[in-house]
């Protein structure tokens, strides 16, 4: 059951990391930006939310265990 819910977490992760990206590549080219530096917001969107789910589960282990 513990692998599950960790496999469900990931793929919520990833899930939202993909859309905050789609929502960063729309809104840079709705601004003017060309596609690459598009792309490179959205990978640095990725990278930041990837990050932060990181972070966040590593300050929350102490307390689940």
């Amino acid at each position: 059951m513990t692998v599950a819910v960790v496999l469900l977490a990931v793929a919520v992760v990833t899930v939202f990391a993909l859309m905050a990206a789609a929502v960063a590549v729309t809104l840079a080219r709705l601004e003017g930006s060309t596609w690459p530096s598009a792309l490179t917001r959205a990978a640095l969107t990725f990278t930041t939310v990837i990050t932060l789910a990181a972070a966040v589960t590593a300050a929350l282990t102490p307390l689940l265990t």
